[in-house]
């Protein structure tokens, strides 16, 4: 019997949720009751299907919001500790999974390397002044995802984006407050831990981005709004 990709999809995403860890592929197999080479082809099939990412070596790197390598963003939960994908991802994560409603969120600068860390809980945003920078603009997330999930930080202000920008020879992307952010972050991930999730459409996805407060050709909106 062949392996459902949706069960294999629910598998993994709750490993990340409850350990921090992705499952092993000897592991998804015994679980499954599957051959490994079942789970390696199910995975690739995910990862073409946009519900994780495979690195080069076939091992997943992400699965969003939870990241298996370091993307500069640490999530402490009550009993798990993960890797955030980006600043969205991590934001997401107390408002994805359950009984986690709140945790310490932490990364650094990545112009001056000051750290930075917020209780972020799904009630509401965290407090703080700084500073939220996307590069990559969102109809282009998917030409290389893992470069643009690592190119979603935060800044102390605006001194340390125009440093970071200029070092690195980059083009201003699009930079909000960690309010819109948490917004971005509460809803878009849900359901994701079960199963039937349905990735948003262009459509879709454009009117949350409207709802939540996020402007402009960045996001896949008109350039006037």
């Amino acid at each position: 019997m062949a392996l459902d990709p949706e069960t294999l999809r629910v598998a993994v995403y709750r490993s990340l949720a409850t350990t921090g860890r992705a499952p092993t592929w000897p592991a998804l197999a015994a679980a499954l009751n599957c051959q490994v080479a079942d789970v390696t082809a199910g995975l690739r099939l995910l990862h073409d299907q946009r519900h994780l990412v495979l690195d080069d070596d076939g091992c997943i790197a992400l699965a969003h919001p939870f990241g298996t390598v370091d993307f500069g963003f640490s999530v402490k939960g009550s009993h798990t500790l993960w890797w955030g994908g980006c600043v969205w991802d991590s934001f997401a994560i107390p408002n994805l999974v359950p009984g986690e409603r709140s945790v310490l969120v932490a990364t650094t600068c990545p112009a001056c390397g000051r750290p930075h860390a917020w209780t972020v809980t799904n009630e509401g945003p965290p407090d703080g002044p700084q500073l939220a920078h996307f590069l990559v603009p969102v109809p282009r997330i998917w030409d290389d995802v893992l470069f643009t999930c690592s190119n979603q930080r935060v800044f102390c202000d605006e001194a340390c984006l125009a440093a970071w920008l200029a070092r690195e020879g980059r083009e201003r992307g699009y930079s909000t407050d960690l309010a819109t952010v948490w917004r971005l972050a509460s809803h878009w991930y849900a359901g994701r831990l079960e199963r039937g999730y349905r990735r948003r459409e262009p459509a879709a996805a454009a009117a949350y981005f409207r709802e939540v407060g996020l402007r402009g050709s960045f996001w896949g909106l008109p350039a006037d709004e």
